[in-house]
């Protein structure tokens, strides 16, 4: 008989997650929500001290076990060091939560090289290759009844023109999304689902770079910004992770390959 209470549809308990970029923004909010509902969650970062640092407070404020495993997914060695380091620790993964990202702004006229190539390897080929090294964990424990889940955070800006001089973000982040199903049809009869979320407006470091506060998330009018949102809001912690436990649960077991946005309706304008 099937089981249709909220507890068992929605369950993230036991679980083994890595969250990357789960040092601030969304990703420690998607950390948070793991955390809270018993899942073992690894975080990973460039900055060895922030990564460290979140891991103590998202511990400290929900409880559970939060290892801080630093890494620049940006490029190969930092990815084989990072899955290297996790498979010493476990031997399988239940979640893998894709969500380091960058960005980069400039006139188009003045728009780098280095600004396109660093967004596009940690955007996009960092998702790939993370996602390959890691699928003998993956698939360890996953079975056609509880497959492994992995959940690519891409943007609204992958699916609208982005407002921003950011030429690189948003074509990276179109091409999270079309990745995203590329995986999902590969990996899927491995017992692998892979689905993607698009965020909107959220409260995080990167969008305050982009609303002209350089990065002061906390000095930043996150009510003004929310109040060009339909919703007239931006996202919350609870908003973001609960669509990605959604996704990591039995609720969300027949769910593939889509990309689901989060953005308080900002598409609709």
């Amino acid at each position: 008989m099937s089981d249709m209470k909220l507890q068992s549809l929605f369950s993230v308990q036991g679980k083994v997650a890595l969250v990357t970029g789960g040092s601030r923004g969304i990703g420690e909010m998607i950390a948070a929500g793991l955390l809270a509902n018993g899942a073992k969650v690894y975080i990973s970062s460039r900055k060895a001290q922030a990564c460290d640092e979140a891991a103590e407070r998202l511990m400290k404020n929900f409880g559970g076990e939060c290892i801080s495993l630093p890494a620049n997914v940006a490029e190969l060695d930092g990815i084989d060091a990072l899955v290297a380091e996790i498979s010493q620790r476990e031997k399988h993964l239940d979640i893998l939560i894709n969500n380091a990202g960058v960005s980069w702004g400039a006139p188009i006229e003045d728009f780098p090289e280095v600004g396109w190539d660093k967004v596009m390897d940690t955007n996009v080929k960092g998702v790939f290759f993370l996602t390959q090294r890691l699928l003998p964990l993956l698939t360890a424990r996953a079975t056609k009844e509880d497959p492994s889940r992995v959940v690519n955070i891409g943007s609204i800006d992958g699916i609208k023109t982005p407002t921003f001089e950011t030429y690189s973000y948003g074509p990276s982040k179109a091409a999270v999304h079309s990745l995203t199903k590329v995986l999902a049809s590969k990996l899927t009869s491995r017992h692998i689902i892979v689905n993607a979320i698009a965020p909107g407006p959220f409260p995080t470091w990167m969008l305050s770079t982009g609303v002209g506060t350089g990065g002061d998330v906390e000095g930043t009018d996150w009510d003004a910004v929310g109040r060009t949102n339909p919703t007239g809001r931006v996202g919350t912690p609870e908003d973001i992770a609960g669509l990605t436990i959604f996704l990591c649960s039995r609720a969300g077991a027949f769910t593939v390959g889509e990309v689901i946005t989060c953005d308080g309706g900002s598409l609709l304008r």
